[in-house]
């Protein structure tokens, strides 16, 4: 993919303004044109397939309406979306309609086919005279087809009041095929934090009304809509999407009222339709009542494989102690699990990518002989971690890419964690937050005891970012991409490190 020219820039930033007249006319007879301008939240495209993908909008004139309908009226309203060759829409290749209802917040999921594999096109929707922000997207392709290069970026962790999203703004001027958003999109509690950024509603998030408000809090940021409108995202969420620290169909330890799993059931399912209303997601991800599946694949070519996972809506609760040892216990669910270790037994492309929300690796977090470890990561369920491990070991060239612990880390998975000398069987890749936990730092105090506890963990960074990876049939580069400050804007980035995994030679080595 070549570098994008001025033109363009200006083009996807200024959407349908830099399009002028000819704009308009393109949709053909314009109907009556709304007051206000219902694209406040932007636009995005997702999951591309070689023939397509889905695109995204939501209409939302007033995004913080308290009663969370966006200021939009009770009634349907016919969207348009066309999608181009080109980013003047002098090509337009496919174009429809999708209807916005209110039941569903007046969001728009077109899920569009038949297009080129492999091809970049630019996208727009229109309601009446008013048309949206350009995107511009790119199809995956056909699977086996010989690809030579994948470039993509993750990311996850965006606490709205704890941060500007600069590095989003950084993010939106990659040369990429896709970006993975590994959880944690929003959070769901009151903060207000100290940079005038606090959250909307000024309270914990509970009912539908509450975590459409706030997710279209989130979706008006200018520099994330930039990185929507840039690429396509594949997404999966993690705790904060619904309530910290959540397990099943079990509420965190509090006193609120869904310490009755019934009532949590029932946030779940406000928490989950919000989402799907806000994101780049398929039909097939729509949420039904409290269940949504998530976890799915994505191939690109004879490349790369990408295997989202989720690791909240089917695992058991956490435990402390020796009881995380049953090997009955799971992060997964039977069913995910069964599908996991099914696509990883078959036919895979060259990489096999586990994109997921939660540290995989074993950490450590005491010195000497006493053991302490996080009861929200796989260390809880190690013996359905350690099946996983061994299961990817046989696959071609494994790499687990996580969030959530809003800290870099560069990891050796080992075939035994209690040996050291034991085989590396795969790597994992942990990006730190866009920004979640405020400005960073390069280490905190306890790091040192992290990397003498654990000889594997290679690398350790907790400065606020992304990372940028480029995949080709002989190699993985991993780009640490950080920025010094994030409570105010315009940080410059940097790579903060490069580490480089060799095709056929697990883990990765500090270029």
């Amino acid at each position: 993919m070549s570098d994008r020219s001025p033109t363009r820039r200006q083009v996807l930033i200024a959407g349908s303004a830099a399009l002028g007249v000819a704009a308009v006319s393109g949709f053909g007879t314009a109907s009556a044109s709304p007051v206000r301008d219902p694209f406040t939240l932007g636009v995005a495209s997702g999951d591309p397939l070689p023939d397509g993908v889905v695109l995204w909008t939501r209409l939302a004139p007033d995004p913080l309406a308290a009663d969370g309908l966006g200021g939009m009226p009770s009634k349907v309203v016919p969207v348009e979306w066309q999608v181009a060759a080109d980013e003047r829409f002098q090509q337009v290749v496919r174009a429809g309609a999708e209807i916005a209802r209110p039941e569903s917040a007046h969001a728009v999921h077109a899920e569009v086919s038949g297009l080129r594999p492999g091809a970049e096109y630019f996208y727009r929707f229109r309601v009446g005279n008013q048309i949206s922000p350009v995107g511009r997207t790119k199809t995956a392709p056909r699977p086996g087809a010989r690809l030579d290069e994948f470039s993509f970026a993750f990311a996850s962790c965006q606490n709205y009041p704890e941060g500007f999203y600069t590095t989003h703004a950084h993010l939106a001027q990659e040369d990429l095929d896709l970006v993975a958003f590994l959880g944690d999109y929003i959070y769901e509690g009151s903060a207000q934090g100290s940079i005038g950024r606090g959250h909307s509603p000024a309270a914990e998030t509970f009912t539908l009304a509450d975590y459409r408000v706030r997710l279209a809090q989130y979706k008006g940021d200018a520099d994330l809509q930039a990185a929507h409108a840039a690429f396509p995202w594949a997404v999966v969420f993690d705790d904060h999407e619904v309530e910290n620290n959540w397990a099943g169909d079990i509420s965190q330890p509090d006193t609120e009222p869904d310490q009755d799993p019934a009532v949590f059931r029932q946030r779940r399912a406000q928490a989950f339709q919000a989402y799907w209303e806000h994101m780049p997601l398929r039909r097939a991800q729509r949420p039904s009542g409290p269940d949504i599946r998530i976890f799915r694949r994505l191939t690109f070519g004879d490349l790369v494989d990408v295997h989202l996972l989720d690791t909240r809506q089917y695992r058991d609760d956490q435990v402390a102690g020796d009881a995380r040892l049953d090997p009955s216990r799971t992060i997964l669910g039977a069913q995910q699990k069964e599908w996991l270790l099914g696509n990883l037994a078959g036919p895979t492309a060259r990489w096999n990518i586990l994109a997921q929300q939660v540290f995989f690796s074993q950490r450590d977090f005491t010195s000497g002989t006493a053991d302490s470890f996080s009861d929200d990561a796989w260390d809880d369920y190690p013996v359905e971690r350690n099946l996983v491990r061994d299961r990817l070991a046989r696959a071609s060239n494994p790499v687990v890419i996580t969030g959530d612990v809003h800290a870099s880390y560069v990891v050796d998975v080992k075939a035994d964690f209690e040996d050291p000398a034991s085989a590396t069987v795969a790597t994992e890749l942990v990006g730190t937050s866009i920004t979640s936990g405020g400005n960073g730092t390069d280490q905190n105090a306890g790091d040192a005891v992290q990397l003498r506890e654990n000889p594997h963990i290679k690398f350790i960074n907790r400065k606020r970012g992304y990372v940028r990876n480029t995949i080709t049939r002989e190699s993985w580069t991993a780009d640490y991409r950080v920025v010094d400050y994030v409570n105010r804007p315009g940080a410059p980035i940097q790579d903060r490190a490069r580490f480089v995994i060799e095709a056929g030679r697990a883990g990765a080595q500090q270029a």
